[in-house]
């Protein structure tokens, strides 16, 4: 049941965001607008439960904890520490690049808690998450100051510490 009212509550709270209604003491609240986005995602939510397809992956609510709040600006630094070495390496002719691909182990117990590191992985510059299995992940790197960020094993306890499983 928690499941289904926090991803009620998530798809009620994408669809005012979206829909361009102002909070109730705005200039252009509707109320027949907020109560079509209240049914429609009740309807959602409705068919969803009917599908069965409501679980712990669909509405991961180990994710929605303070730890969240923790990890989005230590990951947020992180992109542009990794942004500005990319750029770096592309306006200095000096700068090489020395490409590999490596294999990281990925701890997360989760199978949202190993996308969460893969995508970590990709959104930080100069690395790509190319396959993930049940233990790891197969990176790119575009240099080796890259390979050796992602193999010393930080991001992979951070995630696994956001997603409970520490």
């Amino acid at each position: 049941m928690r499941h289904i009212i926090t991803l009620y509550l998530l798809l009620l709270g994408a669809w005012t965001l979206w829909s361009g209604l102002s909070w109730p003491w705005g200039d252009h609240f509707e109320p027949l607008l907020a109560v079509m986005g209240m049914l429609s995602s009740g309807l959602v939510i409705f068919i969803a439960w009917r599908m069965e397809i409501i679980d712990s992956e669909g509405a991961p609510l180990q994710l929605t904890t303070f730890r969240t709040l923790a990890y989005i600006p230590w990951l947020a630094w992180e992109i542009v520490k990794a942004n500005i070495d990319v750029a770096r390496r592309i306006l200095g002719p000096r700068m090489l690049i020395s490409p590999n691909m490596i294999v990281v182990p990925a701890s997360q117990s989760s199978e949202i808690g190993r996308v969460i590191y893969a995508n970590s992985i990709t959104l930080t510059p100069g690395t790509v998450s190319v396959t993930v299995d049940e233990t790891t992940i197969a990176v790119h790197a575009l240099t080796q100051e890259a390979a050796e960020g992602v193999e010393n094993g930080e991001m992979d306890g951070r995630v696994t510490h956001l997603e409970g499983s520490h």
